[in-house]
């Protein structure tokens, strides 16, 4: 494993198996007369199998890296190799199949489709995957049951608490088998113990061999990582290796 680094602007973390690679990454918005520089100069490398947590100041470029990694959008300049994808360089059908395929989401507002029942949202991912209802019926029982909420199927979000419907986005984020979890302030919604549940499941997920990349700006819950990446102004600040 790689030593925590000492600050600078550049800095890479080299894993035996890397899964995400960013190089020299750049992302800069138009703004009026103005450019406004998201993020600036960014390399790392996310080892499969690793949590990390991603923190810094509102305005350092956190979501902005997490909307790259996530596919939601594309470096304005360096490379972002996911697997043997060149991310940068795929356009917009091959950037939602990826999606689809190897990257499941965790937001903090949840995002459930309220007309959706529990069964339905959790099986959201596999409609757009091309599985047929009874596969689909059978994976979202299966996660549902992994979450502890296999009673709560026929329930809308509407019905749920604030950390059943997060149990459930966790099911979602599950259903298409992914190679990385993005989450984003996943406790920012609930409560303390709530909070303390769901992140006992994603460090459960992570033993299990999950690659888990998470925005936080809660030490408590960055703690739950083995590594932290802090931003700061759209560069990378420091890389810690945690325990």
């Amino acid at each position: 494993m790689s030593p925590a680094s000492d600050q600078q602007s550049d800095v890479s973390v080299v894993n035996h198996v890397a899964l995400v690679e960013l190089d020299g990454v750049h992302k800069t918005y138009r703004m009026g007369e103005a450019d406004v520089h998201a993020l600036v100069d960014v390399s790392v490398t996310f080892g499969a199998g690793e949590f990390w947590a991603v923190m810094g100041q509102s305005g350092s470029g956190k979501s902005t890296l997490l909307n790259l990694l996530g596919c939601l959008d594309r470096p304005t300049s360096g490379a972002y190799r996911l697997k043997d994808h060149h991310v940068g360089e795929m356009d917009d059908d091959a950037l939602s199949r990826l999606r689809l395929s190897e990257l499941g989401f965790i937001f903090q507002s949840f995002n459930l489709i309220p007309q959706l029942t529990v069964r339905e949202n959790i099986e959201l991912p596999l409609f757009y995957l091309g599985w047929d209802a009874a596969r689909s019926a059978a994976r979202a029982m299966e996660l549902a049951q992994r979450v502890g909420l296999e009673d709560r199927l026929s329930h809308r979000p509407t019905e749920l608490s604030g950390g059943q419907q997060q149990r459930v986005a966790v099911a979602r984020a599950l259903a298409n088998d992914p190679a990385i979890i993005l989450a984003d302030e996943p406790t920012g919604n609930l409560d303390t113990e709530t909070g303390r549940q769901i992140m006992v499941m994603l460090r459960e997920l992570n033993e299990q061999g999950r690659t888990i990349l998470m925005v936080t700006h809660e030490t408590e819950i960055a703690a739950n990582a083995n590594r932290h990446l802090y931003l700061r102004d759209g560069r990378v600040d420091r890389i810690e290796e945690v325990g």
